[in-house]
């Protein structure tokens, strides 16, 4: 695994992103792996270590998340910035002249991304997974994680943070002792007291607390895209309900869907099965 950061412009100035990659930096294919609201870049290093050796995978830390630079006004966490990042980082991984492949991972928030930029003219994105997330995103479940987002706990121990973590992730699903640990340190901040906290801004969170929240309808953006895609879902999530995952089949890319018994949101790619599937898509491509 190797680290790197690209340099991206906010409305303020510049800020680095930054991201891990693995394999063959002159593969044909690259898989672009985007990380959910909260989380970071090493979610998918279970992946990324199975994707090895026909893809190139790149992993970036969505600004303000994990050790990619806070933005200095709040208001520019939004998907125009994120987008913008992003196309930054398609920029870095296409240079050279060789030609590339680029194969789009996508949990949760880094999903919509996904969706935004596979329904734009002459898109670069090939092959789409989109976990758990779809067109329409009820105001219910934006509520609920506007309970936690912004949020910013402090824990004396590692442990204290893990069984947090555990309690609050719980509908990412069955998951190993040394899995949880691994979400647990990869998404720590040990501050200068010696607490550990969650490496990212609070001021993400900001966008949920400016006003009422409403309901996400980005159906315009999928009937858009033409792509090959795969549709995960967590069988009991409360994001991508099980009646917008049904109508996504039938318009659009036409995806094939995969549910994950006892899984909410979101699956975690960590799993054999989920990984499997994500691994066998990408390769048919």
């Amino acid at each position: 695994m190797k680290s790197d950061s690209v340099l991206c412009l906010n409305t303020r100035g510049f800020h680095r992103m930054h991201y891990v990659e693995w394999g063959d930096p002159d593969a044909e294919r690259v898989a672009i792996c985007v990380h959910g609201l909260t989380r970071n870049c090493r979610d998918f290093d279970f992946l990324a270590q199975a994707l090895l050796p026909e893809f190139r995978v790149v992993c970036p830390d969505v600004a303000g998340r994990g050790q990619s630079d806070w933005l200095p006004a709040k208001e520019d966490y939004a998907y125009p910035q994120y987008c913008a990042d992003m196309t930054a980082l398609i920029a870095r991984v296409t240079a050279g002249g060789k030609p590339r492949r680029i194969f789009w991972v996508g949990t949760s928030m880094g999903g919509i991304f996904g969706m935004l930029l596979a329904s734009r003219p002459n898109t670069p994105i090939g092959r789409l997974v989109l976990n758990d997330v779809g067109t329409f995103i009820p105001k219910a479940a934006l509520e609920r994680i506007g309970t936690y987002i912004g949020n910013d706990p402090r824990f004396k121990t590692l442990d204290q943070m893990e069984a947090m973590v555990r309690l609050m992730s719980a509908p990412f699903g069955p998951l190993t002792d040394a899995q949880w640990r691994h979400l647990t340190t990869t998404g720590a901040k040990q501050h200068k007291d010696g607490s550990w906290g969650l490496c990212y801004d609070p001021g993400i969170g900001i966008p949920f607390h400016k006003g009422p929240l409403a309901d996400v309808d980005l159906w315009q953006h999928w009937d858009a895209i033409a792509c090959p895609t795969l549709l995960l879902r967590g069988a009991q999530s409360d994001l991508l309900l099980k009646e917008t995952a049904i109508a996504m089949t039938e318009r659009g890319p036409r995806p094939r869907l995969l549910e994950f018994d006892g899984v909410g949101h979101a699956p975690m790619l960590m799993a054999h099965d989920q990984i499997r599937v994500v691994r066998e898509f990408l390769l048919d491509g």
